[in-house]
């Protein structure tokens, strides 16, 4: 079958060249749709646990830091434990799985309490905003968190980060009516934030079942732990 010629604009259209940075990820994105099995899977979290704590915490915490204590870290540092627990999703592929124990999200991650990896994704961003990052700073990752709840998606199917196996979204938390077990066992209705963490993973490396359990144990880190130990 013959390539279709490019549409020609009219004389309403608008025309924009791509940017060179906008032509390399497109590039990045098309290789990885053809690398690898993307598969796709989606929990639903409760952060009244973590409401909690960043609550009772977030005004000291902006006057100290000088920015808000988003969810973002908080699921982070869910996502290292995880990851801890799942290696084959802490991996690349190629011939081979590798898996690689130390280095997840932001350098050495595993290594960095909540309130450092708090600090060190709000000094990114910023960083990035101004394209200020250097190349060190953007390669070597194995394991990518893209964050599109701050658009106020609801759901998002990211496409991996080629060599990586696994890429979450973290999408809009909105209050919304969820069923809550009291102290006697008994059912009621209560109004919680709550949103989805969805991940895209490379069926090359790991089955449905592996990737469950990992994002239904990144959920129970977040509506258990006691976060309060982190700050």
């Amino acid at each position: 079958q013959l390539a279709q010629p490019a549409a020609a604009a009219g004389e309403r259209d608008t025309v924009v060249k791509l940017s060179k940075i906008r032509r390399l990820t497109g590039d990045h994105m098309v290789m990885s749709k053809a690398t690898s099995p993307h598969a796709f899977s989606v929990v639903e979290v409760d952060f009244a646990n973590v409401d909690v704590v960043r609550l009772k915490v977030k005004d000291d915490w902006k006057a100290t830091h000088g920015f808000s204590l988003t969810y973002l870290p908080f699921i982070a540092r869910a996502i290292i434990d995880g990851l801890r627990e799942f290696p084959h999703l802490n991996a690349s592929v190629g011939d081979t799985i590798v898996s690689d124990s130390h280095n997840t999200l932001v350098h050495d991650a595993d290594t960095k309490r909540l309130a450092a990896i708090a600090s060190e994704i709000s000094d990114l961003a910023n960083r990035a905003r101004t394209r200020k990052l250097s190349p060190d700073e953007i390669s070597g990752g194995t394991f990518t968190i893209s964050n599109n709840g701050s658009a106020g998606s609801v759901l998002t199917m990211p496409i991996i980060n080629q060599p990586q196996v696994g890429i979450i979204s973290t999408d809009a938390i909105v209050r919304k009516p969820v069923v809550t077990t009291g102290p006697d066992g008994g059912e009621a209705i209560a109004i919680h934030p709550v949103g989805n963490i969805a991940m895209s993973w490379d069926h090359r490396a790991f089955d449905g079942a592996y990737a469950a359990r990992f994002l239904a144990r990144v959920k129970e880190i977040l509506e258990t732990k006691d976060w309060s130990t982190e700050l």
